[in-house]
Parts: structure tokens; C-alpha cells; sequence
């Protein structure tokens, strides 16, 4: 049986409820010093656990605390008053305190009470409260900065998802926690201010409840009282002004993760040539001015002097240790079995360059390839549904200055080469006027183009160029690169990604599908053809119905693909032919339908076509001819089959002309307007 109440819940609930009980119910006298001592033990763990933090958010709750802390210190600042006022006894703490720290001494005590709060609200209060304003404001407006860093950072391949996220939430913790801060230290400055209230009002109360009610004349009633009040307000100030340090240590702390007291003593008396001055001037003041007590000024300085004498010796022998054992401590470090064990790691994208194109992915320099490598993730996931790995950028010293080569898996699978300050002119086929430039090829889609200098970009724009600079060509380019091999960057562990992330909203639908009728393998080749011929996968839902449809009587994942592709005629349609126009297609020869069919031959592997390399090749010379007939045309290549041979046809061709789109009848809309302007007939 689960707990309803823990014991952290007990204890901070007791806390509370004391704090609640304390300003409305009198304590008594015991009650209250052992509250006021577990108040200062609270204060001294506090202080310390904040100076011994690496950083801020391991003290994420500081703003609670402190919260918490105010109202349990005022409450018992209100209890004490009550008895003060009442009694003339606060307990053996605050006589204790009044008497020990003002040594019975009105005007001592009530001097370093003063210079107590004077610490308190003036120094410590204020200079935190501005920090803690302005640290809130600069770490809010860090925030998109942090962001793109961390964007720029996984798409280079620098970290992982999961340490994407892991910053991402400490990023929104130090907003939250910043943003906390600056409003909670108006407690601790309101506390202050309390505490000196409460003092006036113990001082004032308690001369009028001595002479009224005791019987004690002015003098008499002002030593008894203001000793209570000095005590009282010292059992509070003195907790407090802990809880205001901590506040400023933990708002001061800088970006460094080492602990205050090793970031003090190491940028403090570390560095041997300080020390060294600091010695001799502090020795030398003893010596020369004559009133200033020499035997304290000079043995001080003497020991600073030889603490950086020898800081200076132990530094000098670390750095020929380093020298001497570096080379060791190297190759001792590439002997490690786990160092040849990381070489195996391929990534699957990679873009690298010439030295001559860092500018463009520096960041500092104004570049801003990085940012989209961000977009190119985007815009695939959006056109695809898929999530493209991680793209790992790095310079090539071997690559030319300005050429850069595109790896899939870690071989290259294209390139291109750009002019640094030049754009790409390209002509869309209606601009007659020609433009003095570089010619060249576009590397996307290998179409004629020209290099031309900034100063000629407006006018070969207005000429009606198409003009792209060359972040945008190397953007473009590594984009049709990741379409043409999403189906290969797919992996069992993206599907399954795919999977859970759909099963949150139906899970019915995947706990019938997986794995009861199709293993994670068998789905995974089923997106995969579809993500080969460019079809999107983003109505995961639709997908998986059809399969789950279907997958009882059949786990060919061909025969499946072709069933989804109906299914997903809609979204097909849309692609290939545009609403309420004519669209030009060529058709497949029946008899050529009949004769792939007569030549399927079914295996426990899968099916395939049998037929002769002379029949293959004369099938492949009249789809070409159609395919360039539309081309004439202007019109985007698309044959049409039946549905039942479309598979088998652009398995046929597949390697002779990758980028045909072949689709069945069923993949059409019945409001699509097809012409056929030809017929593949061999």
C-alpha cells in the first residue's frame, strides 16, 4: 500500500504548521528557545549548502525555502514579542544574546544591532536584490540564443538528443528559477524591514508595559526591556542576515560548476607572482611606516611571500611532470582498446568542406548553415514524416577551399563546388538576355547556370534569373541528397520511434498491429518503399489501418506497400497532379501488363520478374522514349499501371530510370483529369 504521507512531507508540514501556530498562539519560554536554536541550525545549513553548490539550480528550491524561512522567523519573532511584552521574559536565548553580545551594555548592543541590519539591508539585501533583477533579465534574454545553440549543436553532431534535452530543461530551470529569485528576494528585504519594526515596537511596548503594569520606573524598565529587544531582535537578524548571504551567494555564483571555495582559493593565491608583491609590499609597509606594528606586518608578509615562492616551485615542476609525462599519458591513451572501439561509429549524414566555406557554417562570422541544417530536419520531417539523423559538419583540409562532398553512411554520394562572395544565376528557360558570369552547374539538378559578382545580383534579377547564394545551394543540395536516401537512413529504432509516438494516441490500433501481425522489420520495409518513391509517411495513422487491414492474409511487405499507396491515394494525388488541371501521363501496353504478370515468380523470399535481358532492354529503350516525350512537353514524367503490375514494372526499370514516378489507377483521385500522350509499347 502506498504511503499517503512521507516523512519529508511530515517535516515540512510540522514547519509550517508551527510558523501558522507561532502568530496567533504564544510559545513558551522553553518551546521558544529550542525553536529559535533549530531556526539558527536551519540558517547555518542553508548558508553552507549554498556556498558548497556547484551551481545555482542544485539549490532549485531556494526560492520556496526562503519563503518558508520568512514567515517561520517572523513567527517566532511575534511569539517572542508576546512574551516579552507579557512577561518580561523571552527565554534563556534571547537574555543570552542581549547579555553576551551587548555585554550588558544598552548603548553597545543596540549599536551592533544596528550596524547589524545596516549590513543586512543596505549591503547585502540590496546588492542582491539587483543582482538577482538582473541576472533574471539577461537569462531570459539568453534564452532563444541558448536555444539555437543547442539546435546548431545536434545537428552538427556534437551531442545527443538526449543531452539536447537534458540543456534544454536546465535552460528553462534557470529561466524558472532566476525568475523566482528576483521576486523572492523582496522577502528577504521585507523581513528586514519586520524585524526592525518589531525592535521599535518591543522597545517602545516594553517601557509602557514596565512602568503601567510593574510598576518600574523609566530607567529601570528601559535596561530590562531593551536588553529583551536587543537579544530578540538579534535571535532574528542573525538567522536572517545567514538566509541573505546565501541569497547572494547563490545569485553571485558564476558560470563555472566548481564549488565557491575552490573557485576562491584557486583565482586568489594561485597565481605565485601576486603573492610575491603582496608579501613584500605588506612586509615593507611594516618596516617603513614606523608606527605600524612591524612584528605583525612583517611575518605576514614574509608568509605570503613564501606561499607564492612555493606555489611558483610546485607549478614549475607540474609543467615539466606534464612535459615529461604527456607524450606517455598520449600514447598510452591510443593504445586503449576503447579508442579503436570508437572508430567504428558511422554517421549517417555528413557534410564536409574546404577551408574556404568555414564562414559559412561560422557562426561568429556571420554564417548561418547551421541554422538550415535545423531547417533541412524540419522541412523533411514536415514533406516526409520522418526524422533525419543527425547531420555532422566538419572541414576537410584534403577538399579543395571551396568544394564540399555529402557522405551517406560514410561514403560519398555527392558534390559540388561554390564561388566564395559570388551568386548562382540560373536561367529559367524564358530569359533571352544572357548575363556576363562563370559558367557552372547547379549540383542539385545538374541544370546550366552562371557564378556572377554581388554587384550584378539586381540586375540579372530583374532580368528574370533565378539568383541563390551559396548557403542556399549547399542547403538545397544536401537536401535532395537526404530525400534520395531517406529510405536507407530509416532504421528499425526510427520505426520504432514511430510506433510509440503514434501508440500515445492509439494504442488499440498499435497493440493489434505490433507484434501480433508485423514485427518491427517488416513495417520498417514497408515505410521504407514508400520513403524510395518520395511518398510521405507523416499519416502514420492511415498507414498502419491498412496494414492492420491486411496483414492477416498477406506479410509481403511489396504486396503490403502497394495496398497503403491506395490507401493513401489523397495525399498521392496531391503531389503528382495539380486540382483542376489536364495532366499529361503515359500509359503501360496491356499486352506488356500480361507478359510482367506471366513472368512473376513467387519465392519464399519475396517475388520478382523473370524475364530476358533482350526483352528487359527494349521495355526500358520505350519507357525512355515516353519519359522523353514528356519531358518535350514540359510535363513531369509519370506513367500509369495497373494496379496489380506497378510494383513489378518499377522494380523493372528502377535501375535504369530511378526517378520516374509510376503509380497505379488506384492511386488517382476520381477527380484528376489524366491525358495519355503516349503508350510504353515495345
Amino acid at each position: 500500500m502506498k504511503k499517503v504521507f512521507g516523512r519529508n512531507d511530515l517535516f515540512v508540514g510540522a514547519y509550517l504548521l508551527a510558523a501558522v501556530i507561532g502568530l496567533f498562539v504564544s510559545f513558551p519560554a522553553a518551546l521558544l528557545d529550542v525553536l529559535l536554536a533549530f531556526n539558527i541550525g536551519v540558517a547555518i545549513i542553508i548558508l553552507f549548502t549554498a556556498m558548497y553548490s556547484k551551481e545555482a539550480l542544485d539549490m532549485s528550491a531556494f526560492p520556496t525555502i526562503l519563503l518558508f524561512t520568512t514567515i517561520f522567523r517572523i513567527s517566532l519573532n511575534v511569539s517572542s514579542t508576546k512574551l516579552i511584552l507579557r512577561d518580561g521574559d523571552a527565554g534563556k536565548v534571547v537574555s543570552a544574546f542581549g547579555q553576551f553580545v551587548g555585554g550588558n551594555d544598552i548603548i553597545i548592543g543596540f549599536i551592533v544591532f544596528i550596524i547589524l541590519i545596516i549590513v543586512q539591508f543596505v549591503v547585502i539585501n540590496k546588492g542582491s536584490e539587483r543582482v538577482s533583477e538582473v541576472t533574471a533579465r539577461f537569462t531570459l534574454d539568453a534564452m532563444p540564443g541558448k536555444q539555437m545553440a543547442i539546435d546548431a549543436d545536434l545537428n552538427t553532431g556534437a551531442i545527443t538528443d538526449k543531452e539536447a534535452k537534458e540543456r534544454r530543461e536546465k535552460i528553462q530551470a534557470e529561466s524558472a528559477f532566476f525568475g523566482s529569485m528576483d521576486g523572492a528576494t523582496k522577502f528577504v528585504k521585507g523581513d528586514a524591514t519586520a524585524g526592525l519594526i518589531i525592535t521599535v515596537i518591543n522597545l517602545i511596548g516594553g517601557i509602557i508595559m514596565g512602568v503601567v503594569r510593574q510598576g518600574m520606573d523609566i530607567g529601570e524598565a528601559l535596561n530590562q526591556y531593551a536588553i529583551l529587544t536587543i537579544g530578540d531582535g538579534l535571535c532574528s537578524q542573525i538567522p536572517s542576515l545567514f538566509i541573505s548571504l546565501s541569497t547572494g551567494i547563490l545569485v553571485t555564483k558564476g558560470a563555472s560548476e566548481a564549488q565557491v571555495t575552490d573557485e576562491i582559493y584557486t583565482q586568489l593565491f594561485t597565481v605565485p607572482k601576486v603573492l610575491m608583491i603582496a608579501g613584500a609590499v605588506l612586509a615593507l609597509l611594516g618596516i617603513i611606516i614606523g608606527p605600524l606594528p612591524w612584528y605583525i606586518f612583517v611575518p605576514l608578509g614574509a608568509g605570503i611571500f613564501i606561499l607564492g615562492f612555493i606555489s611558483n616551485r610546485s607549478k614549475a615542476v607540474a609543467e615539466v611532470e606534464a612535459e615529461t609525462h604527456g607524450p606517455e599519458a598520449e600514447a598510452s591513451e591510443i593504445r586503449k582498446p576503447e579508442n579503436v572501439v570508437s572508430l567504428l561509429q558511422v554517421d549517417p549524414i555528413e557534410l564536409e568542406f574546404g577551408y574556404g566555406i568555414i564562414p559559412l557554417a561560422d557562426v561568429n562570422q556571420g554564417g548561418d548553415l547551421l541554422d538550415r541544417v535545423v531547417m533541412i530536419r524540419r522541412q523533411v520531417a514536415l514533406e516526409l514524416g520522418t526524422v533525419v539523423p543527425i547531420i555532422r559538419l566538419r572541414d576537410n583540409i584534403q577538399l579543395n577551399p571551396n568544394q564540399y562532398i555529402i557522405k551517406i553512411k560514410g561514403i560519398q554520394v555527392s558534390e559540388g563546388e561554390i564561388m566564395f562572395d559570388h551568386y548562382m544565376a540560373m536561367n529559367p528557360g524564358f530569359v533571352e538576355e544572357e548575363i556576363a558570369g562563370i559558367e557552372t552547374e547547379e549540383p542539385s539538378f545538374h541544370l546550366p547556370a552562371i557564378w556572377i559578382s554581388e554587384n550584378q545580383r539586381e540586375r540579372a534579377e530583374s532580368l528574370g534569373y533565378t539568383v541563390v547564394d551559396p548557403p542556399s545551394i549547399i542547403a538545397t543540395h544536401l537536401t535532395e541528397v537526404i530525400k534520395a536516401h531517406i529510405a536507407e537512413l530509416l532504421t528499425r529504432q526510427d520505426t520504432q520511434n514511430l510506433i510509440n509516438n503514434l501508440k500515445e494516441s492509439n494504442p488499440t490500433l498499435v497493440d493489434e498491429l505490433v507484434p501480433k501481425l508485423m514485427n518491427v522489420g517488416e513495417i520498417e520495409k514497408v515505410l521504407q518503399n514508400l520513403l524510395s518513391e518520395g511518398i510521405s509517411i507523416r499519416d502514420l495513422l492511415t498507414i498502419f489501418e491498412t496494414l492492420a487491414d491486411h496483414a492477416a492474409t498477406t506479410r509481403d511487405p511489396d504486396i503490403l506497400t502497394e495496398y497503403v499507396r491506395q490507401a493513401l491515394k489523397r495525399a498521392i494525388s496531391n503531389k503528382f497532379f495539380m486540382p483542376g488541371e489536364k495532366t499529361s501521363v503515359a500509359t503501360l501496353d496491356p499486352k506488356i501488363e500480361q507478359e510482367i504478370m506471366g513472368a512473376v515468380k513467387q519465392t519464399e523470399q519475396g517475388s520478382f520478374v523473370n524475364l530476358a535481358p533482350d526483352r528487359i532492354r527494349k521495355i526500358v529503350e520505350a519507357t525512355q522514349a515516353e519519359v522523353n516525350k514528356l519531358d518535350s512537353l514540359g510535363r513531369q514524367p509519370i506513367i500509369i499501371t495497373s494496379p496489380i503490375v506497378r510494383m513489378y514494372f518499377k522494380g523493372l526499370i528502377q535501375d535504369y530510370i530511378g526517378d520516374l514516378v509510376v503509380l497505379s489507377y488506384n492511386e488517382v483521385e476520381s477527380n484528376v483529369e489524366l491525358e495519355s500522350v503516349g503508350m510504353v509499347t515495345a
